[in-house]
């Protein structure tokens, strides 16, 4: 992973991520056909367990809102400012270059958490919690808050520092109205 983050997909070598694990090159032949299936594999045990767990949420007997909230900060806690959101933001910035990459990561993770959305928002529009109807059809709104703090963390943070759970506060008030506080 850290060769990954370090040199970026295109520019991490095999060679590197052998000498940095102390074994031959050969030895990395054994486990992985090449860089790629590698790199698939780093995904499947660094960011497919956190999917996993964030997607199964647990039976919504609270409000939807407060689900979200529940996936949300999970996810900020888990993704944002740790080395899986600096994996995050390799496939983001390499992923249009390496297409077979974006398309792994769309199958194991992008496409999860967005069904798991999906849900929630469709569970919210039959509550009648969510007005906005055309909001199941864009899931991608739902998880827009998500997505910008992980790219905002590792290009602007330092020049202007993000309060990501606040930000997603204000992005579900926009969604579900302003939260009533007693």
């Amino acid at each position: 992973m850290e060769e990954f983050i370090a040199r970026g997909f295109a520019a991490t070598r095999l060679d590197d991520i052998a000498k940095r694990a102390g074994v031959a090159k050969g030895t990395i032949y054994l486990h992985f056909k090449d860089k790629e299936s590698m790199f698939e594999e780093l995904v499947r045990i660094v960011i497919v367990p956190v999917v996993e767990r964030l997607t199964a949420l647990p039976p919504p007997t609270g409000s939807v809102r407060d689900l979200i909230e529940v996936f949300a900060g999970n996810f900020l806690k888990e993704v944002i400012g740790t080395r899986r959101g600096d994996l995050v933001r390799l496939i983001v910035a390499e992923g249009p270059r390496f297409p077979a990459v974006a398309d792994f990561y769309y199958r194991e993770v992008v496409s999860r958490g967005i069904a798991a959305m999906r849900a929630l928002i469709e569970l919210g529009i039959a509550r009648g919690e969510i007005r906005e109807k055309d909001l199941g059809r864009y899931p991608q709104i739902l998880v827009a808050p998500a997505m910008i703090a992980v790219i905002w963390q590792s290009l602007f943070a330092r020049h202007a520092p993000l309060d990501a759970q606040d930000m997603l506060r204000v992005h579900l008030d926009l969604i579900f109205g302003e939260r009533r506080t007693t």
